[in-house]
């Protein structure tokens, strides 16, 4: 049982299929997007409003901290509101974990390097594996033990994997494989590399993610960047864009960069391009309120073009969907490369609205 059984890349086909709360991730499963709360877990009201909202923008997996006892004992309470998985995350002390888990967490998240020691570790799997709970054993490099940043003259990803890789042993050793991979590092490349090695020694579905991205804007694009490489090699089965901002921000980038990988189906494609001394239309804001609109559309699995001149416009609105073509302060709308009218600029958000209301007609 030791690491899983060794696969060769493309690596989500083949990883073992792991049960958070009823959502299944693994073993080819669609790619499950996570975020954490940033409330207090013990105001419950606050956590609950936050999941909720976090669930209208499509998060599928919930992730919360579990740091004190009044923390752990408010999953139940939480779990009854919402309406996707919670993960418990602990760091440090065991008794955390064996309580978050008695009062309903889904899955828990620890590092069983710093719960307390193997004692400890044996107690919380004990619980994990009667109740048939997940664990998801983390490891980041920001907290590589010092013989690894010793032995390999740094924090490299070679220490991480080996790293992650013995956590995994020591559950294991409790007799026990219920289990997620997580390994992340705020270098990006560090990241990408570490993921292609464990990729080659484990069937452990893995959650990938660029650690400690960012702000919104720097993190989207450590995170593009990184989480691109990795999952269009076809490895990582869960996903997090970590952000320091709204954790609903977290869950557009990751639906964006999961829909341009080609690896989620669902919502609208949005196509605009990048202006020019020939735009006679607002097309900026035009792109940023089209941006907003179809937010609310991922039941819409179509192409949107907003385009902002006569030269590429026409042509791209043609091939997509449905599409705009600026001209001299207003557009035409077009449907599957069909003229439908001629709208004046100040009209055209709430035409492309009205075909998108009643798209599912035709």
């Amino acid at each position: 049982m030791r690491y899983g059984t060794k696969k060769t890349l493309p690596h989500r086909d083949t990883t073992r299929m792991i049960n958070i709360g009823g959502v299944v991730i693994g073993g080819g499963n669609p790619i499950a997007i996570q975020s954490m709360t940033n409330t207090e877990t013990s105001d419950v009201d606050a956590t609950v409003a936050q999941i909720l909202e976090l669930e209208k923008a499509g998060c599928q997996i919930i992730r919360s901290t579990a740091n004190t006892e009044a923390a752990a004992k408010a999953f139940d309470k939480i779990k009854e509101q919402i309406h996707i998985p919670i993960v418990a995350d602990i760091h440090f002390d065991y008794r955390l974990a064996i309580l978050a888990m008695e009062y309903g967490a889904d899955k828990i998240r620890i590092n069983p390097g710093n719960i307390g020691g193997e004692e400890n570790l044996k107690k919380v799997v004990k619980v994990a594996k009667e109740r048939n709970i997940p664990i998801r054993v983390g490891v980041n490099s920001g907290s590589l033990e010092r013989n690894l940043v010793e032995k390999y003259g740094g924090v490299t990803a070679e220490g991480i994997v080996e790293s992650a890789l013995d956590k995994v042993r020591m559950i294991e050793e409790c007799d026990y494989d219920n289990l997620v991979i997580s390994i992340k590092s705020s270098d990006v490349m560090m990241c990408v590399h570490a993921h292609e090695l464990i990729a080659e020694q484990t069937s452990y579905p893995l959650h990938v993610g660029i650690t400690e991205a960012g702000t919104v804007y720097r993190g989207n694009i450590k995170s593009a960047v990184g989480l691109g490489m990795i999952l269009g090699q076809g490895i990582g089965d869960t996903m997090r864009v970590s952000l320091t901002g709204d954790p609903v921000e977290e869950i557009t980038s990751a639906k964006l960069i999961l829909r341009t990988l080609g690896l989620r189906k669902d919502g609208i494609e949005l196509v605009s391009c990048p202006t020019c001394g020939r735009t006679k239309i607002d097309l900026i804001g035009l792109a940023n309120d089209v941006e907003k609109l179809i937010a609310g559309y991922d039941h819409l699995s179509i192409k949107v073009a907003v385009m902002g001149c006569a030269v590429n416009g026409p042509g791209e609105a043609r091939e997509a969907d449905l599409g705009i073509a600026g001209g001299n302060g207003e557009g035409l709308l077009m449907r599957h490369g069909e003229i439908i009218k001629k709208v004046p600029q100040e009209n055209l958000l709430a035409a492309l609205k009205y075909e998108l209301d009643h798209w599912e007609e035709e």
